[in-house]
């Protein structure tokens, strides 16, 4: 196996007394998509924000073990997250482009930055737009409001403005679950041409979709880790029962 360009050690994480994640050992290969899957409160979606210290946001969250990204411990009290979060973005569940024009809204990581020049905004913005398979739909009305978009384009610009930034690693909270079959098929088109040049972990209930774009698959259970492999052998020929009677729609 490769080497992992994130990984988990004995993660566990509580809320208040309870345990939402019990020991999470795994590791992430560089340009692929791995998908986490589970029940619902399985701690998948917990799991995901650990990586990019988004559970800092929530009071009461205790976390125990580490991240290790390019060899740094991301729970060390060095980090700084706003860095962190330049190179581990991330993309929700439901769109949630800024009131902004489409615009400005890719390039708002940028600014943030203190980038100003107009020539170098304008390349981003249509490489990034283009990466995200939008460029298309909006190119002739990039400084309307992101909000008059339909909900797949919305959430493909929320893709473009994480692009922008030059991350090296893109977490994806179950994306396409509050878009049409269409615009998810546009979606998951658009991530598996983007793994050629980012590291993706995604979070999905949809059993097809997790056998359709992702490399690999990890199966979580009421905060375990039940099982990690490639996604063929997870979905084909599963050595844990739990997981073949969550993929066969026993439970779940």
């Amino acid at each position: 196996m490769s080497e992992s360009l994130i990984s988990s050690q004995d993660l566990h994480l509580y809320y208040g007394k309870k345990e939402a994640l019990k020991g999470i050992t795994m590791g992430f290969e560089e340009n692929h998509i791995t998908a986490l899957i589970g029940p619902s409160g399985c701690g998948k979606s917990t799991y995901l924000r650990t990586l990019n210290r988004m559970n800092d946001l929530i009071p009461g969250v205790t976390i125990t073990g580490n991240v290790q990204y390019k060899g740094n411990d991301i729970y060390s009290p060095k980090q700084d997250i706003v860095e962190l979060r330049k190179e581990i973005g991330m993309v929700f569940q439901q769109p949630n482009p800024f009131p902004f024009s489409i615009y400005e809204n890719v390039i708002y990581g940028l600014k943030l930055k203190g980038e100003k020049d107009k020539e170098k905004l304008d390349q981003v913005v249509e490489e990034s737009l283009k990466a995200a398979s939008v460029w298309d739909d909006v190119k002739d009305k990039l400084h309307t409001s992101a909000l008059s978009l339909s909900g797949g384009q919305q959430q493909r610009v929320c893709i473009a403005r994480v692009l922008a930034v030059d991350p090296k690693i893109i977490l994806l909270d179950e994306p396409t679950s509050a878009l049409d079959p269409i615009s998810s098929g546009k979606i998951e088109n658009t991530l598996f041409h983007l793994k050629e040049r980012y590291t993706m972990i995604i979070v999905t209930h949809n059993m097809s979709q997790a056998s359709r774009i992702s490399d690999k698959t990890a199966f979580f259970l009421d905060g375990n880790l039940i099982e990690f492999d490639d996604t063929k052998k997870i979905f084909l020929e599963p050595k844990k029962k739990e997981t073949e009677d969550y993929i066969s729609g026993r439970f779940g």
